[in-house]
């Protein structure tokens, strides 16, 4: 018999050299629905691109790049 779980998804961004990891406000929400939510307290992710999901330690990771300060 099979079973299958659904993954817990987290949310991750480097702030000054610090990883930090955002846990998923609710599993129903997209993926952009949650980077606008946390961009209201870490503005650096005003400006954030979405990488595509990795699965890894039984989590679905999502890493928010900023891409503010760099050139062309």
């Amino acid at each position: 018999m099979l079973l299958t779980t659904a993954l817990e998804r987290v949310f991750l961004f480097k702030d000054k050299d610090q990883e930090i990891t955002l846990s998923d406000l609710d599993p129903t929400w997209s993926v952009q629905a949650v980077l606008n939510h946390y961009s209201s307290t870490y503005p650096i992710l005003t400006t954030a691109k979405i990488s595509a999901p990795v699965i890894k330690d039984d989590t679905v990771q999502y890493r928010f790049e900023s891409v503010m300060g760099t050139k062309g």
